[in-house]
């Protein structure tokens, strides 16, 4: 398990209570012992003009997968995590039902994490790849 503290899925909807996580429907699924998942609608809060899932969307659904994770994995006391880079490839549209995130570990280190977070539609095709690098920095750190 890579977990320093296991999250709940209750947990996880708490802390994202007002937040953008909440605006746009994102409900965490699943924590595996080494993934986190999420579920992000396709609807009006998450479109383009195009009709079709916005690519800034799939992006905050993964960060926010990623930023979770890798928070997760950290004591909380000691150190916080923050995103360093994001990195999104959209490979194929969805203009209506949910798509699915999961985010694995490419690496944990000790002071920077990458993970893998792939965005899937509800045939489990591939939607969005994209990878997300945080940095471990002691709580008394400012950034």
């Amino acid at each position: 398990m890579i977990w320093t503290k296991r999250p709940t899925i209750d947990d996880l909807h708490r802390i994202h209570r007002d937040t953008v996580v909440a605006v746009l429907g994102i409900e965490f699924t699943e924590v595996g012992d080494d993934h986190l998942c999420a579920r992000m609608p396709v609807d009006a809060r998450t479109k383009q003009p195009h009709g079709i899932l916005h690519g800034g969307a799939s992006v905050v659904l993964a960060e926010t997968l990623g930023s979770c994770a890798a928070q997760y994995c950290v004591d909380a006391a000691a150190f916080r995590c923050v995103g360093l880079d994001v990195n999104a490839n959209h490979l194929r549209s969805v203009a209506s039902g949910w798509v699915t995130a999961r985010a694995e570990p490419v690496h944990l280190g000790r002071t920077t994490q990458v993970w893998q977070i792939e965005i899937r539609d509800e045939a489990q095709r591939v939607v969005c790849v994209s990878r997300l690098t945080m940095a471990v920095l002691p709580v008394a750190a400012r950034t």
